[in-house]
């Protein structure tokens, strides 16, 4: 597709190249993500999931292929461009939030604007903004360890959205919680991608969450379906 926030072509990556026990991970993936539209990554444990969100959003490299994002081809691009890029394009939600745990839920989210050159005015106003529309602007002020795991998630959300991403990858965002949150808070992510337009790649497990996204494409023995 013409408008597609994040193409992949001809992705291939093995692990331990050139020795007996390699194990080749990725075999050709071909897969574009439109502008605004969200898909869902259903993969079994150990099919490459983390791998392809790894390639996608410039954090590992593949063996082969390109990878364009927002128009840009970043295949071999320096370590310092593809930094730029992911810190400012590309917004990361893993399954356990990893907040740090010295911080407040406020400063969590101030932090990555703060290192994109925001000024702290407007960081600050922005959190308070992001953390308001996931329900929690109450608890701005509380560390991670005094929140709930679906409050950790949320303010995980806030993070990655911190910086105004064209494209957000969030890997199993709601597989360490109980079902009822998991629910709340998929809720929540989905109305924020929405609300800001984002395209974003989302792996899970959970197949009634996959069909509640655009569409679903497949990973199984290194290739994508549908």
């Amino acid at each position: 597709m013409s408008d597609a926030v994040l193409r992949l072509q001809g992705i291939t990556k093995t692990y331990n190249k050139g020795l007996p026990n390699a194990v080749e991970v990725l075999r050709g993936i071909d897969l574009d993500v439109g502008k605004g539209e969200v898909v869902a990554l259903v993969a079994p444990s150990g099919a490459g999931k983390s791998t392809l969100l790894h390639i996608a959003g410039l954090l590992d490299t593949a063996d082969a292929g390109t990878v364009m994002l927002a128009g840009q081809d970043m295949t071999g691009q320096s370590d310092r461009k593809r930094t730029a890029a992911r810190r400012t394009d590309v917004g990361f939600i893993y399954q356990f939030h990893h907040l740090l745990p010295e911080f407040t839920a406020l400063e969590n989210t101030v932090l990555p604007q703060l290192s994109a050159g925001t000024p702290r005015a407007a960081a600050d106003a922005r959190a308070h903004d992001l953390l308001a529309k996931v329900g929690i602007d109450q608890r701005a002020s509380h560390r991670p360890a005094a929140l709930s795991g679906g409050e950790q998630q949320r303010v995980a959300f806030c993070r990655a959205l911190a910086n105004g991403p064209r494209l957000l990858l969030a890997d199993e965002p709601t597989g360490n919680l109980d079902p009822t949150t998991s629910d709340q808070v998929f809720d929540t992510l989905m109305g924020l991608v929405r609300d800001t337009g984002l395209s974003a790649l989302i792996a899970t497990h959970n197949l009634a969450l996959a069909a509640r996204m655009d569409r679903t494409v497949a990973l199984k023995n290194g290739q994508l379906s549908t």
